[in-house]
């Protein structure tokens, strides 16, 4: 019985899945701020009800097990399942993150009364990010599948780059539209915008969406040049540009959460709604005593 051969990872002819040795201490530690970011997100959404937060937490969950996957893949670099796991959800994670951005932005405008200010009407807004998004998803994760097999691989490294170029463009297009709707509510700021301190959160939207820009541009340019490139033998890239930009993005979010003011409007409504009926009752009173 003889021992099964791999090719060299140096030979740039040789189909391999990595050109280096994955780093098990690296994956670790990336496993436990995953876990750690991911986790607080899910007590945030619950406490805040900020449901809207569901595909980035599972987002998150797509990143620490894709690390799992990473760090298996150190002991046995050839083993196909740990290489897709990894492959596969630590590159649909960002398109899970950027829904729940997107539906952020929708529901700051409708916050801040601005919906006449938005370069698009709110209830499209959510709808052709997100349906843009689903669609770059589900190229990625056909590109990511076929890149399993050495047979396909070419093929399947070109629908990842057209997933990821539809995410860029949808991504860019978002940017835009959040850039002109905060410059027109700067020169027509409404009442509720003026009383609420709401900025600090499209900040947050616009720190996030250039960390999955960079990164998705990123990963285009590691596709591209080949399996052979300067990126793609050295796994520090992938833990800089990917690993810890998306890791950014989770903790923008437990740090500048969105739940800390959307969702406050009814509570404001309905204390609005309280004062006048207190109003009402002290003047239905004071008519009564003078009577």
């Amino acid at each position: 019985m003889t021992a099964t051969t791999h090719p060299d990872i140096n030979d740039p002819n040789a189909f391999v899945f990595y050109r280096y040795t994955p780093s098990i201490p690296a994956a670790i530690i990336f496993i436990i701020l995953f876990l750690a970011s991911t986790g607080m997100h899910m007590f945030q959404a619950y406490r805040k009800r900020t449901f809207y937060f569901i595909p980035l937490i599972i987002g998150g969950f797509f990143e620490w097990i894709g690390y799992v996957g990473r760090a298996m893949g150190h002991s046995n670099p050839w083993n196909l399942g740990p290489y897709i796991m990894q492959e596969l959800l630590t590159l649909l994670a960002p398109a899970l993150f950027a829904a729940s951005i997107y539906m952020v932005l929708g529901r700051m405008i409708t916050f801040v009364d601005g919906e006449h200010l938005a370069p698009i009407r709110v209830s499209r807004l959510t709808k052709i990010f997100v349906a843009g998004d689903v669609f770059s998803f589900l190229v990625q994760s056909s590109g990511g599948g076929l890149m399993a097999s050495a047979g396909s691989m070419n093929m399947g490294k070109n629908l990842v780059v057209a997933g990821l170029c539809i995410q860029i463009i949808f991504f860019g297009l978002f940017v835009f539209s959040s850039l002109l709707f905060h410059v027109r509510i700067n020169r027509n700021p409404t009442v509720a915008s003026e009383a609420v301190a709401w900025k600090k959160y499209i900040y947050a939207l616009y720190a996030s969406s250039v960390l999955i820009l960079i990164r998705s541009i990123f990963r285009v340019a590691l596709f591209a040049d080949g399996n052979d490139s300067v990126l793609a033998r050295n796994e520090a890239f992938v833990y800089i540009f990917d690993a810890l930009f998306m890791l950014a993005v989770l903790v923008i979010f437990n740090v500048v959460h969105p739940g800390q003011i959307i969702g406050r409007k009814k509570n404001r409504d309905a204390e609005e709604v309280h004062s006048q009926n207190s109003n009402n009752v002290t003047r239905e009173e004071i008519t009564m005593e003078t009577k």
